[in-house]
């Protein structure tokens, strides 16, 4: 067996993939095939994702990654997680807010929010709030399948009656065994100092591989793992964001915006019929993108059909700003490339990004692109249909001097339509408002922002430039002088003090050995006046 230190080659991994299916089905599913979901079993046999995912956690060591297998596979028939609903868990812990979902950080994870003075130990209640804890995290790995979270303990205004040690472990053990690889990091907001010793204990729970994600903040330098627009006011920052049930807090996919300004929703549609198709043979004869909105077939191969002279070129010129994705996403409707994000970046070849999806069914598909943030980009189609086999193209461009986010995100929604439904736009709207939720596809994309270098620029070497520059240099060196300037004085004041304190000190031994001194020598010597030692008696007196 390979050292899980050493990286595993592409071989190595399929070849331990292959060796865990095998004997997770001999050594324990026929021993006790009651311990598990036949789900699970059967997703373990057919999620390659599922199984990097345990044996990378375990550093590739085949044995680590069955125990936890088994481990997870039994807490989540325990807790029914296949079937877990909204209804199956008490309406009063969604109302209380004390566990949510909501924003992002900096590195566009998801934030996992725990308000912990909302939460009381109760003995009664912990397995309600354990099932809790597992329908959100079950919901959002259903929805961003390999997705970090960032948890974020929230303990404002809490205290030691807050804090339950076997419900904090258990938290811990659903990123450590039951959903491996979700925890990007753990941060802990304004630790009250008496928890110190509590957390102390938690560290241990932990484990090496998960110290370093512990990240304990405060006010004034949270904002270096989550950007303020994704803060409460309480922590310094501007989100306005208030917890309410219902509904369940999501990400706010809205309809984006086209080349053409904003698309109606659906909601909006029907009473806009005849101003929409007004509004499309207006953009057919100012745009030249004939019949931009319908769906392009791009062929790939030499071999295959191609299409028009027009059209070709007309693709070209749509995409040719555009980044190409390298990767792709395989779905039951539609294959989706990129598979995960989008990049963007500050340059002017870099505020496009493309999207190919590609009909894998027999039938027509309708698709649909929705994002967070519908102000900054602009989707041309974003509402349209797909041909069975074929591929269309997205373009998804930054609008104006809008500046891509890591927070930002795209959802892909894809469903197979009948033979003879209609592909216009009031045809289209009505379908998805009949279509049912479990036959509609999903997928989300995430934006990567790219780094780029400083452009170089003609002011900086000018005049203004450098007397700029040296001015905020002189400003930073002041105001560092100062600031060593008001630690010495801080020093020096206690010097001082000390000094007046020193003092007094030898001022009072010294008073103390002259005293001592002056009883040594006054004790030594006659009290009062008396002969002299060594005088001898006088004469008797004459007798009368």
């Amino acid at each position: 067996m390979a050292d899980g230190g050493q990286a595993e080659s592409e071989q190595d991994i399929e070849r331990k993939i292959q060796e865990v299916r095998q004997r997770f089905k001999e050594e324990y599913v026929q021993d006790s095939s009651d311990k598990y979901d036949s789900r699970d079993v059967e997703r373990l046999q057919k999620d390659v994702a599922l199984v990097e995912g345990y044996l990378a956690w375990r550093l590739f060591v085949v044995e680590d990654a069955l125990k936890m297998i088994d481990e997870s596979f039994q807490w989540r028939r325990e807790f029914g997680l296949n079937d877990l609903t909204e209804s199956s868990v008490p309406k009063w812990m969604f109302e209380t807010g004390a566990v949510y979902l909501h924003g992002y950080d900096k590195e566009g994870n998801k934030l996992f929010w725990f308000k912990v003075k909302l939460h009381i130990k109760d003995a009664k209640t912990i397995q309600e709030k354990k099932k809790y804890v597992a329908f959100w995290l079950e919901r959002y790995a259903k929805r961003e399948p390999g997705m970090p979270l960032t948890v974020v303990f929230d303990m404002t205004e809490s205290g030691l009656s807050n804090i339950d040690m076997d419900f904090v472990k258990y938290i811990i053990n659903c990123f450590k065994v039951y959903y491996p690889k979700f925890l990007s990091k753990m941060i802990m907001y304004e630790m009250p100092w008496i928890m110190n010793a509590a957390w102390k204990i938690v560290k241990t729970w932990l484990g090496p591989e998960a110290i370093s994600k512990l990240k304990f903040v405060t006010k004034s330098d949270v904002q270096t793992f989550i950007g303020p627009e994704c803060l409460p006011p309480h922590m310094g920052g501007t989100d306005a964001f208030k917890y309410s049930y219902p509904p369940l807090t999501d990400d706010d996919f809205q309809t984006p915006m086209s080349e053409n300004g904003p698309i109606a929703s659906e909601d909006e549609t029907e009473s806009k019929d005849g101003e929409m198709e007004s509004k499309e043979i207006l953009d057919s004869s100012f745009s030249s993108e004939p019949q931009a909105l319908r769906p392009r077939k791009v062929n790939f191969t030499e071999d295959g059909l191609r299409p028009e002279e027009g059209d070709r070129m007309d693709t070209a010129s749509r995409t040719k700003a555009a980044r190409k994705p390298l990767t792709t996403f395989k779905g039951s409707l539609l294959n989706i490339s990129p598979a995960e994000e989008l990049c963007f970046g500050s340059k002017e070849t870099e505020k496009k990004c493309l999207i190919i999806l590609n009909n894998v069914t027999k039938n027509q598909v309708a698709f649909k692109v929705r994002t967070t943030a519908p102000e900054k980009y602009r989707v041309k189609p974003s509402n349209t249909s797909c041909e069975p086999g074929a591929f269309v193209d997205i373009i998804v461009s930054l609008h104006g001097g809008f500046q891509s986010s890591p927070q930002d995100r795209f959802l892909v929604m894809a469903a197979e339509m009948e033979n003879n439904a209609g592909t216009s736009s009031p045809e289209l709207a009505q379908f998805w408002k009949d279509v049912p939720k479990s036959k509609v596809m999903e997928h989300r994309l995430r934006c990567h922002v790219l780094e780029s270098s400083p452009i170089p620029s003609p002011m900086t070497d000018s005049p203004l430039a450098s007397g700029t520059s040296k001015h905020q240099d002189l400003q930073t060196m002041l105001l560092r002088v100062m600031a060593s300037t008001s630690r010495l004085e801080q020093r020096l004041d206690r010097c001082l003090w000390i000094q007046k304190v020193l003092t007094l000190l030898v001022s009072f031994l010294m008073a103390f050995s002259f005293c001592t001194l002056y009883l040594v020598y006054t004790g030594g010597s006659p009290s009062g006046p008396g002969p002299a030692p060594d005088s001898a008696p006088g004469p008797a007196p004459p007798a009368s």
